[in-house]
Parts: C-alpha cells; sequence; structure tokens
C-alpha cells in the first residue's frame, strides 16, 4: 500500500513540475515579446514568432490589417535599440493545452495613455514556444479624461 501511495505521489510530483516548465517557457517566450517591443530589440521581438505567424491589428490609419512578423517587428526599426519606448507590458493569462497555448498580455502605454490588450496563440514547434497569431483590442484612452 505504502509503494502505491509514493508511486501516486511520484506521478503528481512529475506531472506538476512539467507544468511549471512548460508555464515558465511559455511566458519566457511572452516576456521576448514584450522586452523586444518595449525595448526595441527586434530580434528579440521577431525571435518569439514564427515566421509564417500572422498579427491581425488595426492600424494607425484604423482600418484592420494583415501583418507578417517583420512588417510587424518594422514599427520599431527606427527606434534606438535598447532604450525603453514606454511600453509597459505584463502577461495577465496562460492557458496551455497540450501544445497549444491561449495567453493574453496587457501592453500600456507612456503613463497608461493608453492600454491594449493582446491575445495571442502559441505552439510548441521543436520543443520551443513561438507566437503564431496574435491580436489586439485598445481598451482605455486615459489622455481624453
Amino acid at each position: 500500500m505504502k509503494q502505491y501511495i509514493f508511486t501516486i505521489i511520484l506521478l503528481c510530483t512529475i506531472q506538476l513540475s512539467t507544468a511549471q516548465s512548460e508555464h515558465a517557457a511559455v511566458k519566457k517566450t511572452l516576456q521576448n515579446y514584450i522586452e523586444g517591443s518595449s525595448y526595441n530589440k527586434l530580434e528579440m521581438l521577431e525571435k518569439a514568432f514564427t515566421e509564417n505567424a500572422t498579427l491581425y491589428l488595426t492600424g494607425r490609419d484604423g482600418l484592420f490589417k494583415r501583418y507578417t512578423p517583420k512588417e510587424y517587428t518594422g514599427f520599431f526599426k527606427n527606434r534606438e535599440k535598447g532604450k525603453f519606448n514606454g511600453r509597459d507590458g505584463k502577461v495577465l493569462a496562460i492557458e496551455i493545452i497540450n501544445d497549444i497555448v491561449m495567453a493574453k498580455v496587457e501592453i500600456a502605454g507612456p503613463k497608461s495613455a493608453w492600454v491594449y490588450i493582446d491575445l495571442f496563440l502559441l505552439k510548441k514547434i521543436e520543443n520551443e514556444w513561438k507566437i503564431i497569431s496574435k491580436t489586439a483590442t485598445r481598451t482605455e484612452d486615459n489622455s481624453k479624461k
């Protein structure tokens, strides 16, 4: 009986440990996105995405458009690499289902003048988590308050 209980506890511990390490690996990919876009680190930002990821965003012109990771990282190319650009990001939620993830990240502009919620789909590809899709919506405009 003791061996049976020990085996169950061991299996539960292994499963919990694996889930925690997957969660940390997903968070690392999201942190690459956050830090890359907050500090104009194009290589780090691009590394978070698969090459063929799709980003569905509303552009500055107000039109809804599909972007590639290269087009998206281009938004940051003329800014000083490594200099904080005012974008504060934090991971709000991560839900892992086998080899896919749904994640929610908050991105706030300088002094929270604007706040976006980014929704991501990630996929585990060759033992690494990558963003395969992203969309975002503006949730607040504190500059008009």
